[in-house]
């Protein structure tokens, strides 16, 4: 594992759950105002805005993910780095696949499906060669992780 991506999945594990949600709760603000410019990345991954709707409350709730681009999709993983809870965005991409992604100052509307066989295990293994932390996270939990195939949506 690369120095840097080795650096903030220790930092992951070190805050906590609870840690993680409110450095995310921060990092929109400033990556909405910056454009991307700050807080987009984690080490040399790009990072992107995901606003899914709450499945309890129907209210819009947004968090900073790590992505991958494949062709004109965006693929992210609901890891929570490795700890024991599904974060809540992948709960709401379960229940409602209709989700809008933020990369820069450019939104698109999406549709997420989750990726299964072949196909999650060859962008599981692209996703770990740009940052190497998801193995680890794996190693760490017992859930299923979901790794999310979001397709441009005309909705």
């Amino acid at each position: 594992m690369p120095s840097g991506d080795r650096f903030y999945s220790r930092m992951s594990q070190m805050i906590g759950a609870t840690g993680l949600r409110w450095t995310g709760r921060l990092n929109v603000p400033l990556y909405r105002l910056s454009g991307g410019r700050l807080l987009g990345k984690v080490n040399k991954a790009p990072v992107l805005l995901l606003t899914t709707t709450g499945r309890k409350s129907g209210q819009k709730r947004t968090a900073p993910v790590v992505y991958l681009t494949d062709g004109e999709n965006y693929v992210v993983i609901g890891s929570n780095a490795g700890h024991s809870r599904t974060p809540a965005w992948s709960l709401n991409l379960k229940a409602n696949p209709a989700a809008e992604v933020e990369v820069g100052r450019d939104r698109h509307p999406v549709k997420a499906r989750v990726a299964e066989g072949e196909e999650r295990v060859e962008l599981w293994r692209r996703h770990n060669e740009q940052y190497s932390g998801f193995d680890e996270y794996e190693a760490r939990t017992d859930r299923d992780i979901a790794l999310f195939v979001l397709e441009p949506s005309t909705d």
